[in-house]
């Protein structure tokens, strides 16, 4: 694997993006290092499509610049040096799997054999099948196949694992593990928050055009304040939730049947209401997961003009 300088895989400084009066983008200032698995979160409008874009050059910012392995998006994607796995399109269903791989490969003056890069996917033992009949699962390891082909520096996976079941998610990510440990920068968007937080080095989450958070799991949940009170309440109903939202520090409640939880800062006084004035048991205080943390951190999902402005830059 081969890289244009000793740049950052990808640099974003100061870049925003307009689609007339919609700002999708509003100052972006981020580096992606060689060899690092990053995970890309946010809610539906928050500018993910847009930003991925113009790391692909698909599309230019407004304002400030974008650099992949220190080129222009568009002159690293030439050399061969980036590849993406998107979630749906681009492959031929008459096709055997191999065939599909051999014809990617004829389009590349150099790539890798098509039996290897088969075998790094893990997908040579149906080789000979129709892409038809290919699960959802398989076809995308059948893409990731295809992108390793000019052993690209950049990989950008949008949700990749989309199909495949608890063994094929791990394998897959196995893979990629190998594959950054070699230098390759992988850069992944994904819905499964849990796959963010087991297989990313860092996890940005964006929402409203701006990066809201950067950094590890760990410092990520660390950003949301509050823990979850657990309980089963006998008789749940409104008189109980509505006591409980109006104790200091409650942050939400929830009702799952006779399961109430509370998100709250002050956990201690939720405790200590919930153990004296009503009929709980089996109660448990955690601190906040990834989820609690990316809706604490992102707040409600984008407006629909971003949602919609994303949309017509496709």
């Amino acid at each position: 694997m081969t890289t244009a300088t000793a740049a950052p895989a990808v640099r974003f400084s100061g870049v925003t993006k307009d689609f007339g009066a919609v700002q999708a983008v509003r100052g972006i200032d981020l580096e992606l290092q060689h060899g690092e698995i990053v995970a890309f979160l946010g809610p539906n409008g928050a500018g993910k499509t847009t930003t991925i874009d113009m790391v692909l050059g698909l599309s230019r910012p407004t304002t400030g610049s974008v650099e992949v392995l220190g080129l222009e998006p568009r002159q690293a994607i030439a050399r061969g040096l980036v590849s993406a796995v998107m979630q749906t399109g681009g492959l031929l269903k008459d096709l055997t799997v191999r065939e599909t791989v051999a014809y990617t490969a004829s389009l590349f003056a150099d790539s890798h054999p098509v039996d290897e890069v088969l075998g790094r996917a893990g997908i040579t033992g149906i080789a000979d099948r129709r892409v038809a009949k290919c699960s959802g699962g398989e076809q995308q390891r059948l893409r990731f196949a295809m992108a390793l082909l000019s052993d690209p520096a950049l990989l950008l996976l949008d949700e990749p694992t989309t199909g495949m079941d608890v063994e094929g998610r791990r394998s897959f990510w196995s893979a990629i593990r190998a594959d950054a440990a070699s230098g390759r920068t992988v850069l992944f968007a994904t819905h499964y928050l849990e796959e963010a937080d087991q297989y990313a080095d860092r996890i940005v989450l964006i929402s409203r055009g701006r990066i809201v958070a950067d950094g590890t799991g760990a410092e990520i949940r660390a950003l949301a304040s509050g823990r979850t009170v657990r309980a089963q309440v006998d008789g749940l109903d409104e008189a109980v939730t509505g006591a409980i939202e109006r104790l200091g520090g409650v942050d939400r409640v929830e009702t799952r049947g006779d399961t109430l939880l509370v998100h709250a800062k002050d956990s201690d006084a939720v405790a200590r209401y919930l153990l004296t004035e009503t009929s709980a048991r089996d109660l448990e205080i955690t601190a906040q997961g990834l989820e609690e943390a990316f809706l604490s951190l992102t707040g409600s999902p984008g407006d629909t003009d971003t949602d919609d402005a994303e949309e017509a830059s496709r």
